[in-house]
């Protein structure tokens, strides 16, 4: 037993049988997908935090509102700048002209009809940035839950081939249970390897999410107060 305890991958996968062979099989596109997943969620989520402080920041800063197309080429690109552009498109809209000085690109306008419209669209922009966010994030999730599962499958069939080789033996002896048992570890290790990552990088990338979803609400009630302090008075 203890021989199958220390062997190689290389030697383990020997002794399994075709079913042990797809499961792993499976577990490895599995994976890979996982892992193809990670890799573009912390691309697409990497260093969106700086860049929405600095969004922030440049808002903030500036009296009146600022073309999106400036706070983009300042900031660079943060799921605010889309909810920021879509509240900027109905308060342009509400004015009837473009909301635009000649000299910094900042709204000139002195009365808005509906402020709560505002909010709306970019309530709207927000919830599809976080649709886009979470693209991905189910089939993590699904991945993360489902490959123990096929793991324990695995080793379920090895235990029950396990069985059979003792009676088929007719004696207990190691030469009989071990590729058995072989199938029960190999397919066990698999179904962890595959689903500790995904299950890692799930829970991180939902809180990254979940944060950002928070600050583009809260960032959106920031805009509409903006909105209404200066041009429904």
């Amino acid at each position: 037993m203890a021989l199958f305890l220390f062997a190689s991958p290389v030697t383990l996968l020997e002794q399994t049988t075709g079913v042990a062979r797809v499961i792993l099989g499976i577990l490895l596109f599995l994976s890979i997908l996982s892992w193809a997943l990670i890799l573009q969620k912390f691309s697409q989520l990497s260093g969106l935090d700086n860049k929405t402080a600095r969004f922030l920041q440049m808002f903030r800063s500036g009296r009146g509102l600022a073309d999106p197309n400036t706070l983009r080429a300042g900031a660079g690109t943060t799921p605010l700048v889309a909810v920021y552009a879509a509240g900027y498109r109905e308060f342009e809209a509400q004015l009837g002209v473009p909301a635009r000085s000649a000299g910094g690109g900042t709204a000139t306008a002195t009365k808005l009809r509906n402020a709560s419209a505002v909010g709306i669209e970019m309530q709207v922009a927000a919830g599809e940035e976080v649709r886009r966010l979470e693209k991905g994030m189910s089939t993590l999730a699904t991945i993360a839950s489902v490959s123990p599962f096929i793991g324990l499958f695995g080793t379920v069939w090895g235990v029950m081939d396990a069985f059979a080789g003792l009676g088929e033996a007719g004696t207990a002896s190691l030469r009989a249970v071990a590729p058995g048992i072989a199938e029960a570890l190999i397919t066990t290790a698999a179904g962890l390897f595959a689903a500790i990552p995904a299950l890692i990088a799930y829970n991180h990338f939902l809180h990254g999410i979940r944060s950002l979803s928070t600050r583009m609400n809260d960032f959106a009630s920031e805009f509409v107060a903006k909105i209404e302090t200066l041009y429904t008075s």
